[in-house]
């Protein structure tokens, strides 16, 4: 059963675990050690992890269902016993002052002499004494953690430690080294009160509820517009291995296409040296095209975050199109294809393109009918009856004209127009959004919010179906 609850969290976290799999995970333990935590750790991060952004999601999800467990009531009160022994003086429950003293001190001595076995009859005490645990409270482990921090003031026991750490004969190098060691030993403490904390969580409510509160998505889950500063720097880190296997996809796909369909009468023809069997048939020459892309990307602070990673994809599959052009807009629309040419620094284009491109024109909010009203008057040679006009943008318009004529004239261009929206689809129509009103003139409309989306939608723009090409009205 706990194998069994392990695999679904995993696949609940959007981690894909086969059948196959499974049963590889299970054959596995039969030849571990079950007493060797990481041992069991590797065995079944071998056969279940296929791709390393998941080993975090991975790495969670052990932790709650192959953690350490809270003992039993008569050896808990074995333990707390010695425990008290160790630190001297604190007794757990309500923390009085002379306690909390006793508790902050035997963590310096702790953390100053390395001793391990009393650093973890703190972390026990502290989550016993402070954490103000609440059996069958719907509260995240982050809260008692909180809690426990703060009572301990952990940043004044890390100043006492730098100041007996310090010495006037240090050269700077040391400095360093001895804070780094110093900040390891902290974070090693606190990875034990979370831990400890997660232990408790997990006898109180169950492995399963546990796993879901801290469930978080994978990296190319990550909603681009909504992500935190931490989140947008994982999906950073990601998207160039990611467009480098995309590119080997494509390429090996395109390989296997390289076959055209079968001619008929050449075959015909050439199955008369063989008596009428067509033992060598001959297929028609492959007409293989890359297409051409025209990259429309709203840069407004709204979905500035899509846009970046949209152009960063693109650009990193640059070599599986003919030509790519990008264009970015506010209110005002300017070409930036210049900014991202081969051996371009992507972080350095962005700041080019905001401190050079004029996306601004009136009072930098989105104005879509203005922004296709200029690329029709100044840019529309950029689309030709191969191109693919991408368009990237929530289509919030700010009660502005959205200039059906002219969004109707780059369609009508394009051999295809694609818009990609990173709203969330019930929201669309509503407010100032005026998505409905240009969805009839495009081939299609998707919701793109995240990176697995994004890449998605890339590969079958690179490899589209045959279709007639579009021709200007």
């Amino acid at each position: 059963m706990l194998i069994t609850g392990f695999i679904a969290e995993l696949r609940s976290s959007g981690i894909p675990v086969s059948m196959v799999e499974a049963i590889d995970a299970a054959r596995a333990l039969r030849h571990t050690d079950l007493s060797d935590r990481e041992m069991v750790r590797a065995s079944l991060g071998a056969t279940l992890v296929k791709d390393a952004r998941h080993w975090d999601a991975f790495e969670t999800a052990f932790e709650v269902y192959f953690g350490l467990r809270a003992p039993g009531p008569g050896a808990a009160a074995t333990r707390d016993g010695a425990d008290a022994a160790l630190i001297g003086g604190f007794g757990g429950g309500a923390a009085g002052e002379a306690d909390l003293d006793a508790l902050v001190d035997a963590l310096f001595r702790a953390l100053r002499d390395e001793d391990d076995a009393l650093l973890q009859a703190v972390v026990r005490r502290a989550v016993a004494g402070l954490s103000g645990w609440e059996p069958g409270r719907p509260v995240g482990g982050a809260y008692y953690l909180y809690r426990i921090l703060r009572r301990l003031d952990v940043d004044s026991v890390r100043a006492r430690l730098l100041d007996q750490a310090s010495s006037p004969g240090f050269s700077p190098l040391e400095e360093r080294l001895a804070v780094e060691e110093l900040d390891l030993q902290i974070e090693s403490f606190r990875s034990r009160l979370r831990a400890e904390i997660r232990a408790r969580l997990v006898a109180d409510r169950g492995a399963g509820l546990v796993a879901a509160t801290l469930r978080r998505p994978l990296v190319e889950d990550v909603e681009l517009s909504t992500a935190t500063r931490e989140e947008l720097a994982a999906v950073e880190r990601a998207v160039h291995p990611l467009s480098r296997r995309l590119a080997v996809r494509l390429a090996r796909r395109r390989r296997r296409g390289r076959v055209g369909r079968l001619d008929v009468r050449r075959t015909v023809r050439r199955s008369l040296s063989f008596g009428g069997v067509p033992a060598d048939p001959r297929f028609r020459p492959p007409r293989p095209g890359k297409p051409e892309i025209v990259l429309l990307c709203d840069v407004s602070g709204s979905v500035s975050a899509f846009a970046r990673f949209t152009m960063q994809l693109v650009f990193s599959l640059s070599s599986q199109f003919s030509r790519v052009r990008s264009f970015a807009f506010v209110d005002a629309v300017a070409e930036v294809t210049g900014f991202f040419g081969p051996g371009a620094d992507f972080g350095e284009a962005l700041q080019r393109l905001g401190s050079e491109a004029r996306v601004v024109g009136f009072d930098g909010h989105s104005d879509y009918g203005a922004v296709f009203g200029q690329f029709v008057e100044h840019h529309l040679d950029a689309v030709t009856p191969r191109s693919t006009v991408i368009v990237t943008g929530d289509a919030r318009n700010n009660y502005h004209d959205p200039n059906l004529p002219a969004f109707e004239r780059i369609a009508g261009a394009a051999r295809a127009l694609y818009w990609l929206d990173p709203e969330r689809h019930p929201f669309w129509d509503t407010g100032d959004s005026v998505i409905g009103r240009y969805a009839p003139l495009c081939d299609r409309v998707i919701e793109v919010r995240n990176l697995r989306q994004l890449e998605a939608f890339v590969e079958q723009v690179a490899l589209p179906v045959a279709r007639p090409v579009r021709r200007a009205g």
